[in-house]
């Protein structure tokens, strides 16, 4: 006999569109407020608020909060939640329609996970942005902070300005409905100052971009289109690079090595 199929309701279905998975667990609730680290004069942007079970906490200890949600099935418990706080503005609104702050600010959010690329593009183009601490499907946070051992074009491509690291993980017993996967709290800062000076930031990620080209099946091989090889393989020899190595296993340090030296960019000139 064939297994009966169970009815799914509209809720259901709203839940799937909307990828929404309830934080459920006090545990990672606290888990995520001391990764996001509020002060008591930050202006907190929440993405994907819910029910507000993560949006009173971080209120705690914030000076502002703008808390957006955009499921109408939960507004009224949002808003509920937040009666009392004065300083908490909830937004029937759409997180990736927001104009960005003009003040310095972070982004807080138990996000939906499959607009996840969505959002952090979103923070990444953000001039305000301070940090972001986000949680992710577990891999995608392990993929973007080398967690896996590889790492990503995104990452290597900003990580001039911006700092990713994998804050912590959540079972996906924490959440309500269950998902297929465990969470990772992904925490993005943005640096004080960049890693190199402003002005060579284009030319680092024309470099990288070719890099990760893909031509001839390794770094050196896609380097040596741009520059002269013999630039290229010294290059590879300060940084610690076998030519041979792909381009996933280079570290964000290594990237900026090679780029100095194949530009001849002094170190401190970013600090001065």
């Amino acid at each position: 006999m064939a297994p009966r199929r169970l009815r799914t309701t509209a809720r259901d279905r709203s839940r799937r569109v909307l990828s929404q998975n309830f934080l459920a667990d006090p545990a990672a609730v606290a888990r995520m407020v001391r990764a996001a680290r509020p002060g008591p004069d930050d202006l907190l942007l929440e993405v994907g608020a819910g029910r507000g079970r993560l949006t009173r906490p971080l209120a705690a200890g914030c000076g502002r909060l703008v808390a957006y949600e955009v499921d109408p099935a939960v507004l009224p418990e949002l808003t509920a939640a937040c009666a009392d706080l004065p300083h908490v503005d909830v937004r029937a609104a759409d997180f990736l329609a927001a104009v960005p702050p003009d003040e310095p600010f972070a982004v807080v959010g138990n996000i939906p996970w499959s607009l996840t690329a969505a959002v952090v593009r979103w923070c990444l183009a953000a001039p305000g942005l301070r940090a972001a601490t986000l949680l992710t499907q577990l891999d995608y946070a392990r993929k973007r902070t080398g967690d896996h051992g590889r790492w990503s074009r995104l990452t290597v491509l900003t990580w001039p300005e911006h700092h990713w690291r994998l804050a912590g993980r959540v079972p996906r017993g924490a959440f309500r409905p269950v998902p297929a996967v465990d969470g990772g709290i992904l925490r993005l800062d943005r640096r004080p100052e960049p890693l190199l000076p402003r002005t060579a930031l284009p030319a680092y990620r024309r470099m990288v971009e070719l890099g990760f080209g893909g031509v001839g099946g390794s770094l050196a091989a896609s380097l040596r289109t741009g520059y002269p090889r013999r630039r290229v393989d010294g290059a590879l020899r300060a940084a610690r690079l076998a030519p041979d190595t792909p381009v996933g296993l280079v570290w964000p340090e290594q990237w900026l090595v090679l780029f100095r030296l194949l530009h001849a960019v002094d170190p401190g000139a970013a600090e001065r």
